[in-house]
């Protein structure tokens, strides 16, 4: 007998969600043998635009595609839901600064963690709506469902720095592995090729231009979101709906023995980070969703500064949105 599998879908209209709702439909997450109920939220504005995506859905027939809930209400978006994509948040607009951003975006996820405890019990959470630590901390901090059941977004994080590694090596995404995003989905966030491999070879004795491992790639994956829109005139959407994919499956099956991924969890102190903040660590999935942070990890001198300084973004972060935290 089929299993049958419920999503919930935040801000599906968009870019990210347009890019998204295929591919959860397809089999390609949660197996050829699970049937998939979709629960899209949207703000009621674009809820027109939705019925139109919920169209284009149904003309693909996809055989595994159970049901469509489409609403404006997170009470009923995240009713029974066993996976939660929170992709929908107030873009920033021109000249808005971070801390703007975060102050609109903050009521929006008091709401929906308050609706996320209508969720199953087994219920997970990804949230990809920026700025994802802290909307994430916010959802966290307003919900009833436990704490290590939430995760941001930093997948996307990591397959940039995988394509970097790789083609700076001459070798493929497939050849990378271990490669940590530390701390915010910001421009302060630390990616890490110090304990990253290449063919299983500390990357560092690969890539012999240290200075570009020490400076262009780091930059590179920090601004890679800027980059895009300037190229494209549009955000990153098709890679952010991937990673977000890629992050479900890695909490999903179990981390292969000596590797890791990067997701931003509620910190349990490791590594020096304050208990309770969105940090993202290396991790292994149990392979039924739970996790654990990979301790003993080294830092250099030049590491830990950069640690420092995401770290102390996202305590600068939380303090801001400190009214909203129960």
């Amino acid at each position: 007998m089929s299993k049958v599998v419920k999503v919930a879908v935040t801000g599906a209209a968009g870019q990210i969600g347009y890019a998204l709702l295929p591919r959860l439909a397809n089999g390609e997450v949660f197996g050829p043998d699970t049937k998939v109920d979709l629960h899209l939220l949207e703000v009621t504005p674009v809820l027109p635009a939705l019925e139109g995506v919920v169209m284009e859905m149904n003309d693909c027939a996809f055989p595994l595609l159970n049901n469509i809930v489409v609403t404006d209400d997170p009470n009923v978006a995240f009713d029974g839901v066993n996976w939660a994509l929170m992709v929908g948040s107030r873009p920033r607009s021109a000249g808005m600064e971070r801390g703007e951003l975060i102050q609109v975006n903050g009521p929006i996820f008091v709401g929906q963690g308050n609706a996320l405890n209508n969720a199953a019990a087994d219920v997970r959470i990804v949230v990809v709506g920026n700025p994802a630590n802290t909307n994430c901390l916010i959802a966290m901090n307003n919900s009833d469902v436990p704490a290590k059941r939430f995760s941001a977004l930093t997948r996307l994080d990591q397959n940039r720095a995988y394509a970097q590694l790789a083609e700076k090596a001459g070798m493929t995404v497939n050849d990378v592995s271990n490669v940590t995003i530390w701390g915010n989905h910001s421009a302060t966030q630390y990616p890490d090729a110090e304990n990253a491999k290449i063919n299983g070879r500390p990357v560092f004795d690969v890539i012999d231009d240290h200075d570009w491992l020490r400076g262009d790639f780091i930059s590179t994956v920090q601004k890679r979101g800027a980059a895009i829109i300037n190229a494209r005139g549009k955000s990153s959407a098709m890679s952010a709906a991937s990673a977000t994919l890629d992050q479900v499956r890695s909490f999903m099956h179990k981390t292969e023995a000596g590797n890791w991924f990067s997701a931003a969890v509620a910190s349990d102190g490791s590594y020096g980070i304050d208990k309770g903040l969105i940090f993202s660590f290396p991790l292994v999935s149990d392979g039924a969703g739970d996790y654990e942070i990979v301790q003993g990890l080294p830092f250099s001198e030049f590491a830990q500064d950069k640690v420092h300084k995401t770290h102390n973004e996202l305590r600068d972060e939380k303090a801001f949105v400190a009214d909203l935290l129960k």
